[in-house]
């Protein structure tokens, strides 16, 4: 409705103004009031025909130099339009449209210097582009985003501009063009100081999961990519008629569960957050590639448990859910953990990732130390740096036997990430 008032009173004004032109040339005469009519002539047509040309029927296309990408990375984009008539037109604004979930940078591990004032990493992107199409009936332009941040990100619409000269017409279309790009968590590597293999007599120390002890075979098992060929039982394997392999006591004793700490508190800093999901994907990587069996569970709005398994489709799953994953859900997480506490297998090594720790938590580990061979906990600080409250309370959950590693911002924006007490 707006765009039509808008429109009927350009063409009214315009259509104005050559009517009183040409009346006061036939009134007035001479060749001066002519000369006014006919020098503006060209002008008031062009005025009109730039005013019933039809923008919308031009074709707008946009293309990414990648849709899937880590997130911190940058993408090239091309945005082509093409005209069925070659209608001169002196200039053109284009003008990408941002979704929110883009209005804000991905600095990687240089973001977490900014964790006392998250703020600042917040920044409204703006990307408009002018060009002179004059009679081209295609053209394109190009720009890049740097700094995508973790995400889904859905681009939709292109803004177009246009006028004449004198600014006495303006047109505007907006085009919707859908395009996806996706920003993986970005995978970091880890040096663990100190890893922990549980022995179903105890647990002991070494320096390597994935280590098998060859020398007590507890079953056999259907061959897994991966495997020895040390491994394989040539008895059963002739027996079933199917590659058997041996399967040992350290190997069914090296699951671990990530749970992270996925619910909306009020002091949430979005750059914490991203800290514990980096953390997760990254210590999922690594232990990967130890031959960890590894598990995820995320309490926040919704559940998700992706059950222990080195599967290559599990892990691209969990890539996937932890891309789209933000804080949300009305309880808090001790209370969500203690009820997920009866469903976790009782031989798993539990390794907790939160950024927020309260007597309740507390009592919460507690539990769950009675119930699983080992409890870790990676503590993420909201503003970077503990307080001398958390400190004491760390102190007391380590004097209890909760193995307990604190990442700083100091300590985040490091590379390898150094993991402790794991």
């Amino acid at each position: 409705m707006k765009e039509n008032l808008k429109f009927i009173g350009n063409f009214a004004f315009i259509l104005f103004l050559v009517v009183s032109l040409f009346a006061y040339a036939m009134f007035q005469g001479g060749f001066v009031s002519w000369f006014l009519f006919y020098a503006f002539l060209p002008f008031g047509i062009y005025h009109i025909g730039l005013l019933l040309y039809p923008m919308r029927n031009w074709k707008v296309s946009r293309s990414l130099s990648r849709h899937v990408i880590q997130a911190g990375d940058g993408v090239d984009v091309t945005i082509h339009v093409k005209r069925p008539f070659p209608f001169p037109l002196y200039y053109c604004i284009c003008e990408e449209v941002f979704p929110a979930s883009l209005h804000r940078i991905d600095s990687r591990k240089e973001k977490f210097h900014f964790m006392k004032n998250p703020e600042k990493l917040l920044s409204k992107r703006e990307i408009k582009r002018i060009v002179f199409p004059y009679f081209k009936r295609e053209f394109e332009l190009t720009y890049s985003m740097k700094q995508i941040p973790r995400g889904e990100h859905q681009l939709h619409d292109i803004r177009i501009r246009t006028g004449d000269v004198f600014g006495m017409v303006k047109k505007e279309v907006v085009f919707t063009v859908e395009e996806q790009l996706i920003a993986y968590p970005n995978a970091r590597p880890v040096k663990m100081e100190k890893q922990i293999s549980s022995y179903g007599q105890g647990s002991v120390s070494s320096q390597s999961l994935h280590l098998k002890n060859t020398n007590v075979a507890t079953g056999v098992r259907e061959y897994m990519p991966g495997d020895k060929f040390s491994w394989i039982d040539w008895k059963q394997t002739a027996k079933k008629n199917t590659m058997i392999t041996k399967e040992f006591e350290q190997e069914k004793s090296t699951e671990i569960l990530l749970v992270l700490d996925s619910c909306f508190y009020d002091d949430e800093n979005h750059i914490s957050y991203e800290a514990l999901l980096e953390l997760a994907i990254s210590l999922m990587d690594e232990l990967y590639k130890q031959g960890t069996e590894v598990g995820l569970l995320t309490i926040g709005e919704e559940t998700v448990h992706v059950p222990v398994h080195n599967e290559p489709t599990k892990k691209e799953l969990v890539r996937q859910h932890l891309t789209r994953l933000q804080p949300g859900g009305s309880k808090p997480f001790p209370l969500k953990l203690k009820e997920e506490l009866i469903k976790l297998d009782s031989g798993s090594i539990v390794i907790l990732l939160t950024s927020h720790i309260d007597e309740a938590f507390g009592d919460t580990v507690k539990k769950m130390k009675q119930r699983m061979k080992r409890v870790v906990v990676l503590y993420v600080p909201t503003t970077g740096n503990i307080s001398e409250t958390e400190r004491h309370a760390i102190e007391r959950y380590r004097f209890e036997g909760i193995s307990f590693c604190v990442l700083s911002a100091s300590a985040l924006a490091t590379n390898p990430l150094e993991v402790s007490h794991i």
